[in-house]
């Protein structure tokens, strides 16, 4: 990114501060963005969660984090366990304070050059410990456990008194969280509810550091229990802090339950999802922040080898396969915005449910009722009846608690299967009492993104959608839901009606005094990775661009994430055609016919800032699944399309392969961007057939027709011209 255009880009973020504070509204920011290695295709990096070096890549991107974050603190925690995951996953994490204050001033994690110690450190960081805890009164009990070599301080926080025989009471020897599953009923720490606060510290083996390649000598790994606040954890990381440096350690690991958070410390972690490495930042208070945030992490990411985005063989660019999902809520969940606002999430639904680029234009190619980020109509009939119903009777509560919010729309913010994770609009840590320790945070999560391919473009997504809900704070909105019908899944899966449906949310923001900004919007149009080809007919500039496909379910069964797993018939792919007159004028695209085979294919003609265009969508069947739906329909590629123009009679047929045109694979994956583009654009190939073609054409059956183009697998015996 060029100096000037960094400088513009950061000028056009503040000003959206700015524009949201003038609003008078608090409305913090945080988002999951996920990289991958898009150059292996080992199991961890296309979809396994862990496994091979991806855990020492996590840890390497969390210590280039921490180079611009000082004294801030390295904590090995827990991550989620799915069902048929014997141990949670891994979670790294960096906490600091956001007022700059130290939070740690000890040995540092090996991962950023922390060593081993001799033993008399150890045991010196264990006797100086456990005096420390005593000079502070704070009942410390100090032990070692007969049948294990590792040492455990428990002490008190509060007027309790103790264990009378702590050696004797099992539960202080209790295993390495580590090392144990999570339970059914969520993580607890059951001596921490009685206010004891057990400390275990293991001589951990010879670790890998960022200053040798190894050290053969102990590096102590200390597992804090789940504290009650985050000034108990913070008092104690002093402590802890100290008695290391007094000791001599060269290295400290810190490892246990989550640390406590609130308004005054940022968490963001590093934890594993199938084939990517997911961010969860820490929320910002102001979108400037975030970019801030956004523009540390992506360097991080690229330091270790991992990617944003990924390249196919035949050089389609998707995302690096885990999304990007962007949260909002406010400083604490007494302060949420859609709390303190309760028309703010219907006022939000309803707006999603008028503008479908909100949902769809900066998805993965794969969208709808079973994809990661359905839409409340994409659901039953039934249930999009009862949400108006629902909203209707939302807008007449005049005090609406947090309960009543999320009781009466959470039913409708979930995938066909009521999983609420799988929803556009995310409310399952909104206040939701059924999910433990994570679900009454006041927060929304939108999850209609693929991952961006950069810290800008992921801002820019930030303050769009900060924008509008800034923009729906204001008042009620009771305009009522819009029933798309079948025109939601034709009309919004081309390109060109999304990108049209997006310039009026932005036109609708500048009206409300929340426009973004030219450098701001050109991150949020720009679509240039759908780009299959391009070429010039008879004065006008065709181009062919990748549209969304709305993949049908083929089966659903138990025992994955959350009670599914899914079978997807991914092989329907769908274009968006345009041809532009270098005249700008209509009659000059009118005078075109387009066909496919002997198929004379419907097309419209639109007009945008641009001028008018020619536009139509081409559905097909890419590849045969190894088990999906119409088994009778074959592969339909390579495409032809012949375009024909009325008053010169000169024709064309291009042709768009899938794979290299002349056959044979690829030698390995792109590279980089321009070797990609270089292979999407060889797959297209233009040729000029004369101008004294015949073609006898038909008109397809209605089945394979709709207002927006035609769908190749309903047009019976193919032919090709």
């Amino acid at each position: 990114m060029l100096d000037h255009d960094k400088e513009a880009f950061d000028k056009a973020i503040r000003h959206h501060d700015r524009s949201v504070a003038a609003k008078g509204l608090t409305l913090w920011v945080g988002a999951e963005p996920t990289f991958t290695d898009r150059l292996s295709e080992a199991p961890e990096w296309l979809y396994e969660a862990e496994g091979g070096d991806k855990a020492s890549r996590a840890l390497g991107l969390l210590a280039r984090l921490s180079q611009d974050l000082p004294h801030s603190l390295i904590l090995r925690t827990l991550g989620r366990q799915y069902p048929g995951e014997n141990l949670p996953r891994w979670n790294f994490g960096i906490y600091q304070r956001r007022d700059g204050a130290p939070v740690w001033s000890g040995p540092v994690d090996p991962t950023v050059g922390g060593l081993g110690s001799p033993e008399s450190s150890f045991e010196g960081f264990l006797t100086i410990l456990a005096r420390r805890f005593e000079e502070r009164d704070w009942g410390n009990i100090r032990f070692r456990c007969d049948d294990q070599p590792d040492w455990r301080i428990a002490f008190r926080l509060d007027a309790l008194s103790p264990p009378e025989n702590p050696a004797a009471d099992v539960r202080l020897a209790r295993p390495s969280l580590h090392t144990q599953a999570i339970p059914s009923e969520g993580l607890s720490d059951p001596l921490a509810a009685e206010g004891i606060y057990l400390i275990s510290v293991y001589p951990m083996p010879g670790q890998k550091s960022k200053a040798e390649a190894s050290d053969s000598r102990p590096m102590p790994q200390l597992e804090l229990p789940a504290f009650p606040n985050v000034q108990a954890f913070l008092a104690c990381l002093i402590e802890i802090g100290q008695a290391a440096t007094e000791a001599g350690l060269n290295g400290l690991i810190l490892a246990g339950y989550p640390p406590p958070v609130d308004r005054s410390i940022a968490w963001t972690t590093v934890t594993p999802d199938p084939a990517v490495i997911e961010i969860n930042m820490a929320p910002s208070p102001n979108v400037e922040e975030f970019l801030g945030m956004a523009r540390s992490l992506y360097p991080s990411a690229i330091d270790q080898g991992l990617s944003a985005y990924r390249f196919h063989y035949n050089g389609d660019v998707t995302d690096s396969g885990g999304g990007g999902q962007i949260t909002f809520g406010g400083p604490a969940p007494e302060a949420s915005p859609f709390f303190l606002k309760p028309w703010l999430l219907p006022n939000i639904i309803r707006y999603f449910n008028r503008h479908p680029a909100l949902s769809y234009f900066f998805t993965p190619t794969c969208v709808g009722s079973s994809s990661q980020s359905p839409r409340p109509d994409e659901r039953f009939r039934e249930s999009f009846e009862e949400l108006k119903l629902a909203l209707d009777l939302l807008a007449m509560q005049d005090n609406c608690e947090p309960e009543l919010l999320w009781a009466s729309l959470a039913p409708f913010l979930t995938d066909a299967s009521g999983n609420s994770h799988r929803s556009e609009i995310n409310v399952e840590k909104l206040w939701n009492p059924n999910l433990i320790e994570r679900g009454c945070l006041g927060l929304v999560e939108f999850r209609a993104f693929c991952m961006a391919s950069s810290a800008e473009t992921l801002t820019a997504r930030a303050a769009l959608f900060r924008a509008v809900i800034a923009m729906l704070a204001v008042q009620k909105d009771l305009t009522g839901l819009i029933d798309w019908g079948a025109e939601l899944h034709k009309r919004f899966a081309l390109p060109f009606f999304l990108k049209q449906d997006l310039l009026e949310i932005l036109q609708d923001l500048s009206l409300a005094g929340l426009g973004l900004g030219k450098p701001i919007v050109e991150r949020l149009v720009d679509d240039s990775d759908r780009i299959l080809g391009q070429a010039e007919l008879g004065g006008c500039r065709l181009s062919i661009k990748r549209a969304l496909e709305f993949w049908p379910l083929v089966e659903a069964s138990s025992g994955q994430d959350r009670g599914t797993s899914r079978l997807i018939d991914s092989s329907t792919t769908r274009i968006q055609v345009t041809l532009r007159p270098h005249s700008g004028s209509l009659a000059d695209i009118r005078d075109w016919r387009v066909s496919s085979g002997k198929w004379r294919i419907p097309v419209r003609y639109e007009q945008d800032h641009a001028g008018p265009v020619l536009v139509f969508g081409l559905q097909y069947r890419l590849f045969m699944p190894w088990r999906g739906l119409h088994p009778t329909l074959g592969i339909q590629t390579p495409v032809e399309l012949t375009f024909q123009q009325a008053s010169t009679g000169e024709t064309y047929r291009i042709t768009l392969h899938d794979w290299k045109p002349e056959g044979g694979g690829y030698n390995g994956l792109p590279g980089v961007r321009e070797e990609s583009r270089r292979r999407r654009n060889e797959r297209m190939v233009l040729e000029t057939l004369g101008p004294n073609i015949e073609l006898a054409l038909v008109e397809p059956p209605p089945l394979a027709t709709t207002d927006y183009g035609l769908d190749l697998r309903a047009c019976p015996n193919r032919e090709l011209v």
